[in-house]
């Protein structure tokens, strides 16, 4: 994989002594394993988005899969619905996998963003000590000072016929004056045991690899895998009043009661409905 990095050889990367840089090739040698899934592991300094990367060189038959693209910092860092967002240097975690799902049915690729958020979710907890839930369908979030905060975010976007980039972000040692909105969050703020973005990156993949691979060899089966109940069980929607704004300019309030074999959210509606959502944005009107 040879990424298309626009790093800048004049740039301190030790000018916040917080902020160490990622140590690229300890991550390869922790990560990179044979019969394992990621086959390579590339550190760039910094790039415009680490998903519009990887998509380009999946493109141009550059990359397999396992593939994972680092980025130190991102000038055009995309979220979904075509938010942008952009954070300090080496202050998190922004980074894009390539995966391959052969053997499982298309219309279950839709489960890959919902996995990987499982995935992640773990990992923050076991290895930093922070309660992590999942915000329907992708956001990470973290308590501080009492209050739900994001913490981070998944995008998965199609590469070809046969391949989904996916992309994370996880804020890691953002500080208070940093806060790019007041409903973010950070996991130094959320009171982690570590902030050290060499360990978190490797408990993520790590997680990442097993959920991933767990869900393939049923055939993408989210009740035979475990996803569905795990991600439920962890979701910080399902209980609450919501309202989703949907596609178009349309909205629906309902309490979210489930999440369906599809990966939808099921809201229940005062007229006594219950309307799977599969796309749109969700706000939290109450407290579960």
């Amino acid at each position: 994989m040879t990424p298309r990095d626009a790093s800048d050889a004049n740039d301190n990367r030790w000018s916040d002594l917080d902020r160490p840089p990622l140590n690229g090739t300890a991550l390869r040698r922790a990560l990179v394993r044979e019969g394992g899934l990621w086959c390579d592991v590339e550190v760039v300094q910094r790039t415009g988005s680490t998903n519009s990367d990887l998509v380009a060189l999946v493109t141009e038959r550059k990359a397999d899969e396992g593939a994972v693209l680092v980025a130190e910092e991102q000038n055009a860092g995309r979220g979904r619905l075509d938010r942008h967002w952009t954070a300090p240097a080496r202050s998190g975690l922004f980074f894009s996998v390539l995966l391959k799902p052969t053997g499982v049915p298309v219309e279950r690729w839709g489960w890959l963003p919902l996995l990987t958020g499982v995935a992640v979710a773990t990992a923050l907890t076991r290895v930093a000590g922070v309660d992590t839930a999942l915000k329907w369908p992708n956001d990470l979030l973290v308590t501080v000072d009492g209050e739900e905060r994001k913490a981070g975010g998944i995008l998965a976007e199609r590469a070809g016929t046969d391949a989904v980039v996916v992309g994370i972000g996880i804020n890691v040692t953002l500080r208070d004056d940093e806060l790019p909105v007041p409903g973010a969050g950070s996991l130094a703020l959320a009171g982690a045991t570590t902030t050290d973005r060499d360990t978190v990156l490797r408990a993520v993949l790590r997680s990442l690899e097993q959920w991933y691979e767990k869900w393939r060899a049923v055939g993408g089966d989210p009740a035979a895998s475990g996803l569905q109940e795990t991600y439920a069980a962890g979701c910080a929607t399902l209980g609450r009043v919501v309202r989703a704004e949907l596609p178009g300019g349309t909205s629906i309030t309902g309490e979210a009661v489930a999440v369906d074999g599809d990966g939808r959210l099921v809201l229940a509606t005062e007229e006594g409905v219950q309307q799977p959502v599969g796309a749109g944005d969700i706000v939290h009107l109450r407290p579960a």
